[in-house]
């Protein structure tokens, strides 16, 4: 097991080193690149942190102007935070607006998560989306995060108040406690806690690593089961992702989060993500692995 690393001085400087992947930044024929993992309490690579190298990767050997507007993912193996990950790019296809590119994981030799994701050029067209739901509370109107952790073990703490982002749950976390209704379905505001460069590839990687974040709750708050549950075992085992409009993720973004679906050890949970102003930016779907000790 490893020992706990030291936190993160500034969270959102070391997931832009994350996202800094090493090798060919340009449309070459040479698609290997590295890149670092982020420091966990647990000692497992997040999933969301590797959602977006993937991308990062894919996008770095397409034509210039090109955005990822979908990817679809599949979680292999576990991957060691404390060992760095080699992603390998296949070109699979160009055509006159889309290029459809696979990349996979690499850890110790062996794939951890392998990923098909498309891009495309910008193109005009139809144009309509789910409207943003009622009667949300605004971010401003709700604790911050960090003061529904009192009680919860250090180590365990520092999986959230490391985290590059802020959030804020509707109706209320699931860390400790699930109050309320078991219903399954939340929101969660979210926004980076400080501004990102310009680059519109940073912001579309970073929202998919947010997109991995909360994504499992709206499963388990259906069935009152807090994070802290002792036994709990959740995996994600895939992840699905369609970006529809660009957005800025140091500005407060609302997931809308519902689980359709539990059975035989898994859940699904989808969720779209809107800006402030009611414009959906891109809708996500995961299904994970949840075991309880109770349901064994």
């Amino acid at each position: 097991m490893h020992p706990s690393p030291e936190p993160e001085a500034d969270p959102v400087a070391a997931l832009l080193q994350v996202l800094d992947l090493a090798g060919s930044d340009a449309r070459t024929t040479e698609d290997i690149f590295t890149g670092r993992s982020q420091a966990m309490p647990l000692g497992r690579v997040f999933g969301g942190q590797v959602l977006a190298q993937a991308i990062v990767a894919a996008g770095r050997t397409t034509p210039e102007g090109r955005a990822a507007h979908s990817m679809h993912g599949y979680f292999l193996r576990p991957g060691d935070s404390a060992m760095g990950i080699t992603f390998a790019v296949d070109r699979i296809h160009d055509g006159r607006s889309f290029s459809t590119r696979r990349t996979q994981a690499f850890q110790d030799g062996v794939p951890i998560f392998s990923m098909i994701a498309s891009f495309q050029d910008e193109d005009p067209g139809l144009e309509h989306h789910e409207p943003l739901p009622d009667g949300i509370p605004a971010p401003e109107d709700l604790p911050d995060f960090e003061q529904n952790l009192t009680g919860l073990h250090p180590v365990s703490k520092r999986l959230f108040t490391d985290r590059p982002a802020d959030l804020r749950h509707v109706p209320s976390p699931i860390y400790l406690t699930v109050d309320g209704d078991r219903q399954p379905r939340q929101a969660v505001w979210m926004r980076m806690r400080r501004p990102l460069p310009d680059d519109p590839e940073v912001h579309r990687a970073t929202l998919a690593y947010l997109s991995d974040l909360t994504i499992q709750e709206s499963i388990l708050r259906a069935h009152g089961i807090a994070w802290t549950t002792p036994g709990l075992k959740v995996a994600s085992l895939d992840h699905a992702m369609w970006w529809h409009r660009p957005a800025r993720v140091e500005d407060w973004i609302l997931y809308v989060q519902e689980s359709p679906s539990a059975r035989g050890g898994r859940g699904l949970a989808t969720g779209r993500i809107y800006t402030r102003d009611g414009q959906l930016l891109a809708s996500v779907a995961q299904e994970i692995m949840v075991r309880i000790p109770d349901a064994d």
